[in-house]
Parts: structure tokens; C-alpha cells; sequence
């Protein structure tokens, strides 16, 4: 990973995010400035399992220019092992292990943060894969299964097997997403580790995503669903460090990111259905609607059902040039824990 991180400002990275972080999305954000690089969606490892065609299009499909790195989750060690052997045959910047999902679904076989309540299996699995990947192999984690105290223990066992990068999310399993970030756990880390480390959670904006640098000490940030609602963070980050005028976004340019979306998405299916599309789409522009301060943007487009409602009701609420609220709203449910970084 050290040598994908710029010389003079920290690591930007866009999060992985089941369902959300394929190649599409790839296009539409690199669009909005790029990040450092991207991780794929995760590959589901079990002994019957081969690599998702559709996910090994963000990378053997990505003209966008920004390295990808390729995320495995699952338990199995020789079908990680040799699900490993196969996407570094492929053009990644390096192999990522996920274990850090907090669905009750991967948690319940061991996999994903499931694993980091088995320290001593964890332990095996880890070594067993540095010696088996020969290129850049990282780990995203969360700081604990149930609670932050367990996080040293497990500081232990990834410094044991000289990993490449560790990115953290800030928050246990249990917590999920409804908590502030535990900053002072990313900074153990990079006081404690001899790889880069990456800080993820609760970025939204560009005074979020500093508050965490400052406050942890990561060699960068990987920003997740404060992407979905600010495409642009990753440039106007990058315009703070470059100390640079930042893009203002305003609301029509929110309108031809969910358009442009919507297309693009729409082009990757191989039978579109309208009204299946619409759906997909609204789980994603839940984090935009949530985003903004205008609650019935969000109320209706809970009730859109077909493509005629979807971009009526976008147009409705985004077409005008005021600019863009900074921040989510205050008590987001989908944001938790924002504000703390900032007092």
C-alpha cells in the first residue's frame, strides 16, 4: 500500500459497500475527482464459490485510471487461498481481507466481523495468507467484535503477520453504523503498526474527514456513505490539502449525479425491468435524501414507483442552484455519530 500513497497529503479511498461500490459508481465518482483507489465490492469465499462476474468487472472493466483493489470475505482458508491466487492474476493494486461487515447473516458463519471474535483462528487465517499472496495484502477491520477492549488483542495478531495496510472502521460489530467513531482506537493503531493505516467512519465532509485525520493520525481516510451523498468530497479534500479553491456543489449538480447514475446503472443491466430499476436505485438515494435537509425529498421518494416518478420527484426537489447543505442533518439516523468529531 506504501506506494499508492501520495507524497504529500493523506490517502483518499473510496469504502467498499455491498451493492453500491460497483463499476458504475466507480465511473460516476472518478467523474467527481477520484480517489487514491477503489476496493471492489467483497467476493464471497466458501469451497463452492468462484469469483462474482459482476463484481470482477470493476476491475477487469475499470478504465477510470485509479488502482482497485480486490475484498474477500468468508472463513474457508484454502478457498480464500485460492480465491486469492485468482484475482491477483488479475490487474489489482493488491488483495483485501474483509473483517469488518457487521450483517447478522456473515456474522453468523465467523466471516466478516464474525472472525474477530475467533482471535487465535483469525491468527491461522492470517498467516497462512500473507505467505500465500506475494503482492500488497491489507485488512479492513472494526476495533472489536462487542467491545472496544478487545482491539489491542487484536492489534497483536495483525502486526504479527506483517500485513501491507490496515483500515479501520472506528466502531465495534455491535455498534454497526449507529455510533460515533472511536478515533482513539485508530490512533493505537498507527502508533502501534509498522504498515499504513487507513481511518473509516462518520466522514461526511471535508471538516469531518480532518477532524478524524487530526484526531487519529491515519495515513489517510476512506469515506463510504459520505460518498453516496457528496460525490465530491474526494475533491474538495483533496482541494484543502492542496490548498485550493474546493468545489460548491449545489443541488442541480446532485440532480445530474443521480441522472447519470440512474443511466449508467440502468446500462449495466442485462434485462431492465423500470420498476425493479427504480428500487435499486432508491436504496442508494436513501443516503442522498437522508442527506439533504428538505425531509420531503426523502418522503417521496419512498413512494416512487415507476421511472416517471422517480425523475419527477428528483426534479421537484433538485432542480435549482442553491447550493448544497454541508453537513447531513443533525440526529441523522443514517450518519450517527457525525457531530462528535467536530466538538
Amino acid at each position: 500500500m506504501r506506494h499508492l500513497l501520495p507524497e504529500n497529503r493523506p490517502a483518499l479511498v473510496l469504502a467498499p459497500m455491498q451493492d453500491v461500490t460497483d463499476l458504475p459508481f466507480m465511473r460516476v465518482i472518478a467523474r467527481r475527482g477520484a480517489p487514491d483507489w477503489f476496493v471492489t465490492e467483497y467476493f464471497r469465499v466458501h469451497p463452492d464459490s468462484v469469483p462474482h462476474a459482476y463484481i470482477l468487472r470493476s476491475i477487469t472493466e475499470n478504465q477510470t485510471g485509479t488502482p482497485v483493489f480486490a475484498q474477500m470475505i468468508g472463513r474457508d482458508l484454502p478457498s480464500l487461498i485460492r480465491t486469492a491466487g485468482k484475482l491477483a492474476q488479475l490487474p489489482v493494486a493488491g488483495i483485501d481481507l474483509n473483517l469488518g461487515c457487521p450483517a447478522p447473516i456473515v456474522c453468523r458463519k465467523n466471516a466478516g466481523g464474525g472472525l474477530l471474535r475467533e482471535p487465535a483462528a483469525l491468527d491461522r487465517l492470517l498467516g497462512s495468507l500473507r505467505e500465500a499472496i506475494p503482492g500488497t495484502f491489507t485488512v479492513k477491520t472494526r476495533i472489536g467484535y462487542a467491545d472496544a477492549s478487545e482491539f489491542p488483542a487484536l492489534l497483536d495478531v495483525f502486526r504479527k503477520h506483517h500485513i501491507d495496510g490496515l483500515t479501520i472502521h472506528g466502531r465495534t460489530v455491535g455498534e454497526r453504523y449507529q455510533s460515533p467513531v472511536h478515533a482513539d482506537c485508530v490512533r493505537l493503531a498507527v502508533e502501534s503498526m509498522p504498515c499504513p493505516v487507513i481511518a473509516n467512519g462518520n466522514i461526511v465532509d471535508t471538516a469531518t474527514g480532518l477532524a478524524l485525520l487530526t484526531q487519529s493520525g491515519a495515513a489517510g481516510l476512506m469515506v463510504g456513505r459520505g460518498a453516496i451523498r457528496n460525490p465530491w468530497i474526494f475533491s474538495q479534500l483533496r482541494s484543502v490539502f492542496d490548498q485550493t479553491p474546493p468545489p460548491v456543489p449545489t443541488h442541480r449538480d446532485l440532480l445530474e449525479y443521480v441522472l447519470e447514475l440512474y443511466d449508467e446503472l440502468a446500462r449495466e443491466s442485462r434485462k431492465l425491468i423500470p420498476r425493479a430499476h427504480v428500487q435499486r436505485m432508491k436504496k442508494t438515494m436513501a443516503y442522498i435524501t437522508h442527506g439533504l435537509e428538505d425531509g420531503g425529498f426523502e418522503h417521496a421518494m419512498r413512494r416512487a414507483v415507476t421511472p416517471d416518478d422517480f425523475f419527477r420527484i428528483c426534479r421537484e426537489h433538485l432542480d435549482h442552484d442553491n447550493p448544497l447543505p454541508t453537513l447531513p442533518p443533525a440526529g441523522s439516523k443514517l450518519f450517527c455519530g457525525f457531530e462528535e468529531l467536530l466538538e
